[in-house]
């Protein structure tokens, strides 16, 4: 279906001790040399400070696109942190995609794995205390620049340099774009939200989808993108 976009980059990191008190995180995640598996829940190596919001199935690998990085240097001036991949903890990076060209659902191959996606990125607070932008967070979900996940259908090894491959779109009506601004944009359209739940959702998008639908209320995303008080 697609000549594929070159994946330049494979990064893992670990858990370690965090910004505030308690916390952990593997947001700080480097190159990996040769080839990588891939499983279920991630690239062998990868961990997750905090399990409960990150990492499972449905969220086993994040992509973000390099491409972004120009916009983001033009914002912030030349950090050393978008020097490289890395900057936003993900675990794949290319040029050539962005949530704009990426649909709901699409199979990707890769090496020997195959990939679906699965949700976009609702960034945290973790990414405010890694640029040292008190607000990083809400200005990557207002940009819509977030970075996707996908869940692992096929196990399988994969190397800096392999072709990410387009195999099947079953939702090309709902570019990732499209939908992360149905929820960034905190829609109460009964009739948007109706299409969207239509849609293959991962579990927690469809139980705020249908809350809004039910309630005519947003929900508040004040913790996820400020985070806890220090201390």
């Amino acid at each position: 279906m697609s000549a594929g976009v070159r994946i330049d980059a494979l990064l893992t990191g670990i858990a370690v001790p965090y910004t505030r008190a308690g916390s952990r995180s593997a947001i700080a995640k480097a190159p990996r040399g040769g080839p990588v598996h891939i499983g279920t829940l991630g690239l062998d190596g990868d961990e997750q400070g905090d399990p409960r919001v990150h990492g499972g199935v449905d969220k086993a690998v994040h992509h973000y696109p390099r491409d972004h990085y120009a916009a983001w240097r033009a914002e912030l001036g030349d950090l050393p942190l978008l020097a490289a991949p890395g900057a936003f903890g993900e675990n794949l990076s290319s040029t050539g995609l962005d949530e704009g060209s990426v649909c709901l659902g699409d199979r990707f191959s890769l090496g020997g794995a195959l990939l679906e996606v699965s949700q976009g990125r609702q960034p945290c607070w973790k990414l405010n205390d890694r640029f040292g932008v008190c607000d990083m967070a809400r200005r990557v979900q207002d940009t819509g620049r977030t970075g996707w996940y996908y869940r692992v259908l096929r196990p399988g090894h994969a190397s800096a340099g392999d072709v990410l491959e387009l195999v099947e779109r079953p939702c090309p009506g709902w570019p990732l774009r499209r939908l992360m601004r149905l929820l960034a944009d905190r829609v109460l359209d009964a009739a948007q939200l109706a299409e969207a739940l239509q849609l293959p959702l991962v579990p927690s998008w469809r139980t705020v989808l249908e809350r809004r639908l039910a309630t005519s209320q947003v929900e508040d995303w004040t913790r996820r993108i400020d985070g806890p008080a220090d201390g």
